[in-house]
């Protein structure tokens, strides 16, 4: 094998500390962002081109470890023609293998602190979407620690935009606010990541009430409650011990609304 040969290999392998592919996701995202809209790349340009610098830096330094890691590998092995032999300049590769890894390193963690700051900034505009996508290129990646911070943020984000509906349910809703406060709390189950702190408890205390709303209305309108139905237990309070099935109880309320909704004459 050649020494091209045994470069081109060692920059197919895994690098120490990601793949060229998790490299350039945020920067693929980053300039999907650039090109999408025009207003929309004049707000969030600095970001984008923040990280498209710093990702295109990160790959010259982890391309130049991976020349100078086959070149070391050849000079202490199979010597090719023309290469120094080790005594004379492998410790000087050596240093500068060294000094290229940990370039690459630090690129590294700058890469993720801009991809943090984009996401922030999205999160800011109210694009939950986009944000999710950057904090899933990070866990893909390993990073774990900046990967929750952001599930963290957006989770804030979404609680924040249900705050409203959330905050008027009561014993006593009318018939719409029952079905806001319904697709609030899927809102918060669907985009909130399920280990953010207390999630299932805090949805878990506006059941009870949501229950007791829909109860009355099943009441109001003179309906048979099915032995089968459990609206009437969560209305007593009989699921705040179970937080972890919080999204049964919640379909089980939207089940029983959904059919006083089609029920003839009412529709």
């Amino acid at each position: 094998m050649t020494s091209q040969e045994r470069t081109v290999e060692r920059a197919m392998d895994p690098s120490p500390y990601l793949s060229l592919r998790q490299a350039v996701r945020p920067a693929i995202f980053a300039h999907f962002l650039l090109a999408e809209d025009q207003e929309r790349a004049r707000q969030l340009a600095a970001e984008c081109e923040d990280l498209l610098f710093l990702t295109r830096e990160l790959l010259k330094a982890a391309g130049l470890a991976d020349i100078l890691g086959a070149r070391v590998a050849s000079s202490s092995g199979d010597a090719d023609p023309g290469v120094a032999p080790a005594e004379e300049d492998g410790g000087n590769r050596q240093a500068q293998l060294l000094s290229a890894y940990a370039e690459a390193g630090l690129l590294w963690a700058k890469v993720v602190g801009s991809t943090m700051a984009l996401a922030q900034a999205l999160v800011g505009r109210g694009d939950r979407d986009g944000a999710r996508r950057l904090a899933g290129f990070l866990a893909d990646a390993g990073e774990d620690g900046p990967a929750a911070e952001l599930n963290i943020q957006l989770g804030k984000a979404v609680w924040d935009s249900c705050r409203g509906p959330l905050q008027d349910i009561s014993n006593t809703m009318p018939p719409a606010a029952i079905g806001k406060a319904i697709d609030a709390l899927r809102a918060v189950l669907h985009e909130v990541p399920e280990d953010f702190p207390d999630r299932n408890r805090e949805v878990n205390r506006f059941l009870p009430p949501l229950a007791a709303s829909v109860l009355a209305v099943m009441r109001e309108q003179e309906v048979d409650i099915p032995y089968s139905s459990r609206v009437e237990h969560i209305a007593a309070g009989g699921v705040a011990r179970y937080p972890d099935i919080v999204k049964l109880s919640l379909d089980e309320i939207a089940a029983e609304f959904d059919g006083l909704c089609h029920r003839p004459g009412n529709q």
